[in-house]
């Protein structure tokens, strides 16, 4: 049986000693999170996570959700007992407007919060997890009539919410989508068409469903620019706020897919079904950016999240696990054979999930809090350069956090040995459930041209320079003092990634194919120097903490810290390498010649 210990000390230490979050309390509920009330809140939700919701995942996925003959989903046995203490923990809207039933708390406890749940158990979180986007959408598109309608029931948790994007002849492409909307005399409009990979679809975990769902209104403009999103409720709501009848919209099957078994990933079908304007007529693909951004950033945390709780079995595993002896003598002699962990080729496996979790926790964190000055701040420029923050990196995160997950989910399973392919001890799981990250929400391979074609150059270049100023000048300031051997190999990286955006100015105008053969390659050189970055302001507050006489676990801090500096950060000259070779043996191929 897998294990899980939520990282609330890291978080912590994140929150309050390497990003000090006390710096916000000029922002919106951010003076409410004290330092004792963050700790109750991160330890209520270990609890939940480790005790509630980490117990049913591997049942869960064995399960998987049912489909039955009049188009209803049950999900798998534990699941609906867990949600309910969830809901009723007022986890949904810790972070929404009290307004609407919420906390208020920063955004930022939600993205640490949801990582939490998410190693628990992906497909169970991932339900309110889609409802807090679609929360985010209604809050700042939705007319005031809608989010009275609508927020204070998601917010409870009493409704969720979904994403309907994919149909079976689009995906990235949303401008091909072929459901349709007709007005009708009342102001509301009818809906028709197929959705596919519908996460979250359908369930019987709560008595509504609020569906976000992209159309194009009859006479529209082709293309992008001529989709609309809607409100479509499964159940349509009364004017004074009960239940009425059920809408024409239905689960028309559950995908046979890969992971995340516990999650409805559902074909919805809608005949005719009412639905509401939300937002502007023909403005739909603006309007679900907020909701795409929000769940880019929450699935970033979740591929850190399954490499978390993969990193933690294996290291458990390795601890345990009796193979050989150590090449430097017997470790154990009294044992017949030393444990795995004496092994330099297993502690390199365990070395680099570790410091891409601690690292990847922090690129997250800094992030979110970022999010929240975009949001809270009064300050327009604020606003803005957390704003420029946020487009930068929510590509970097989402396809960095995801790609890297997965490969540590495989690298957990291999501590494993053979144990690692059985299901019964729960590591192939962690690698299925992780491989839908690096799909949903966005293609890795389309985050990266998201990052090399329009964030890079967006305002001319604006983003990307007030990056590279504010790591420079985290340099600069910190290169003779202790934290020297982590910033010496983080300019070296820097310069790794200048060169290779100078590369792209200078070779991808005249020749786009060259954006697009560096584009995977920029992102991860991209996220190993943000990561790095997250190392050096680690170890400039841990070696504050140590002075300051912490324990042994700041000392952990920046061993693993120089691992990532010494192991991991130098791969940013292979991806150079990879980009300045451009396009040319990649493209020259004929098609035919595959």
């Amino acid at each position: 049986m897998p294990i899980y210990k939520a990282p609330v000390e890291d978080a912590i230490f994140l929150l309050n000693d390497v990003f000090q979050i006390s710096r916000y309390n000029n922002l919106p509920g951010f003076a409410d999170a004290t330092p004792d009330l963050i700790e109750a809140v991160l330890g209520e939700a270990a609890k939940l996570a480790e005790e509630v919701m980490q117990p049913v995942n591997q049942s869960g996925d064995e399960e998987g959700c049912i489909r039955h003959d009049d188009g209803s989903v049950t999900t798998p046995k534990g699941f609906k007992e867990a949600y309910q203490q969830y809901a009723e923990g007022g986890w949904m809207g810790i972070s929404a407007p009290a307004e609407f039933g919420g906390q208020g708390l920063p955004e930022t406890m939600t993205t640490v919060v949801n990582e939490i749940m998410a190693a628990a158990n992906m497909a169970l979180t991932m339900y309110p997890g889609l409802t807090q986007g679609a929360i985010a959408a209604i809050l700042t598109h939705g007319t005031p009539e809608q989010k009275a309608a609508y927020l204070p029931k998601m917010i409870e948790g009493k409704w969720t919410g979904t994403m309907n994007l994919t149909e079976p002849h689009c995906g990235t492409d949303l401008g091909l989508l072929r459901t349709k909307a007709v007005k009708q005399s009342d102001g509301s409009y009818k809906i028709s068409g197929t959705k596919i990979f519908i996460s979250a679809g359908e369930h019987d975990l709560t008595e509504n469903i609020v569906h976000l769902v992209l159309a194009r209104i009859e006479g529209a403009p082709a293309g992008i620019r001529g989709t609309t999103l809607f409100i479509v409720p499964k159940v349509m709501v009364n004017p004074d706020g009960t239940l009425g009848a059920r809408n024409a919209v239905s689960c028309g099957s559950i995908e046979d897919k890969m992971g995340i078994h516990g999650n409805a990933t559902c074909v919805m079908n809608y005949d005719g079904a009412t639905g509401f304007l939300i937002g502007e007529e023909n403005r739909g693909i603006n309007a679900m950016f907020v909701m795409m951004n929000e769940a880019r950033l929450a699935v970033g945390a979740q591929g850190l999240a399954q490499s978390e709780v993969a990193y933690q079995n294996a290291a458990a595993y390795a601890r345990e696990r009796l193979q050989g002896r150590a090449l430097t003598g017997p470790k154990y002699p009294d044992k017949p054979a030393d444990p795995i962990i004496v092994h330099p080729d297993v502690r390199r496996m365990l070395m680099a999930m570790r410091a891409f979790n601690e690292g990847a926790r922090a690129l997250v964190i800094w992030t979110a809090l970022q999010g929240d000055v975009e949001h809270r701040s009064p300050d327009e420029k604020a606003r803005q350069a957390a704003a420029d923050h946020m487009g930068l990196l929510t590509p970097v995160i989402k396809g960095v956090l995801t790609d890297q997950g997965f490969a540590n989910a495989v690298m957990a399973q291999q501590v494993y040995g053979g144990h690692g392919y059985i299901r019964e001890y729960g590591m192939e799981q962690f690698v299925r459930d992780a491989r839908i990250a690096m799909i949903y929400e966005g293609a890795n391979g389309v985050q990266a041209m998201d990052l090399v074609g329009r964030k890079l150059p967006r305002d001319g270049g604006r983003a990307l320079q007030a990056f590279f100023a504010e790591v420079q000048g985290f340099i600069k300031e910190n290169g003779d003092d202790a934290v020297k051997p982590f910033v010496a190999p983080l300019g070296v990286a820097l310069g790794h990634l200048q060169q290779a955006t100078m590369w792209l100015m200078q070779n991808a105008m005249a020749k786009p194919d060259n954006a697009g053969a560096a584009a995977t390659d920029y992102m991860h050189l991209f996220g190993r120097v943000a990561i790095g970055y997250m190392w050096c302001r680690i170890a400039k507050a841990a070696q504050a903490k140590l002075a300051a006489g912490a324990d042994a676990r700041m000392s952990a801090k920046l061993v693993t810290g120089r691992f990532f500096v010494e192991r991991m950060l130098p791969e940013t000259a292979t991806h150079l390498a990879r980009i300045q070779s451009g396009a040319g043996s990649m493209m020259e191929l004929p098609a035919d010649a595959f």
